[in-house]
């Protein structure tokens, strides 16, 4: 049975496994995945320029299926626009922390594939910040967002929802849909 979804938005702090969960969704509901960070970073850790990111964005926006991972606030309205399912990982900090560090230690020295190639993992105290201050400083605009979307919305606050939400299967109701 084909999933009721075709074109899913994960979104959440760094380190909530928005890579993770989107390989698993792609390989149960046998539905392409997109790495906003492979589309982002060039060799190097060098940012694409806005301009070229939102066209790279927008041409897979307009592919009949998808399944997103990322946050990038230049491009989130747009993306949650043209999703049917939006699931956001809203874990607490320290976990987010916590795996960060952990897939830092897994990754060193090496580009992890959802990455864009020539950027070997790293861990730098600006990234560290930032996850620290997701609930405070992103998350409430992220939720602001998520209110007004056409899309379902699927509100996650554990690795264990997130394992009991795949389980359900991708036409089951939700208790988690908002």
């Amino acid at each position: 049975m084909q999933p009721k979804h075709r074109r899913i938005l994960i979104v959440g702090s760094g380190g909530a496994g928005k890579s993770t969960l989107s390989r698993q969704l792609a390989e149960q509901w046998d539905v392409p995945v997109v790495h906003l960070d492979a589309l982002f970073w060039k060799p190097g850790w060098n940012p694409t320029p806005r301009p070229e990111f939102m066209e790279k964005v927008k041409v897979e926006l307009t592919k009949p299926e998808w399944i997103i991972d990322g946050n990038y606030d230049s491009s989130i309205e747009l993306r949650a626009q043209y999703a049917d399912l939006i699931i956001f990982l809203d874990f607490s900090n320290v976990l987010c922390l916590y795996r960060a560090c952990k897939r830092a230690w897994k990754y060193r020295g090496v580009t992890r594939p959802d990455m864009g190639e020539g950027c070997p993992e790293k861990i730098d105290w600006e990234f560290v910040r930032w996850i620290w201050r997701y609930p405070k400083d992103a998350r409430p605009g992220m939720l602001k967002i998520l209110s007004k979307v056409p899309a379902d919305v699927i509100t996650l606050k554990s690795p264990k929802e997130v394992k009991t939400w795949l389980q359900h299967g991708p036409n089951r109701k939700s208790e988690f849909i908002s």
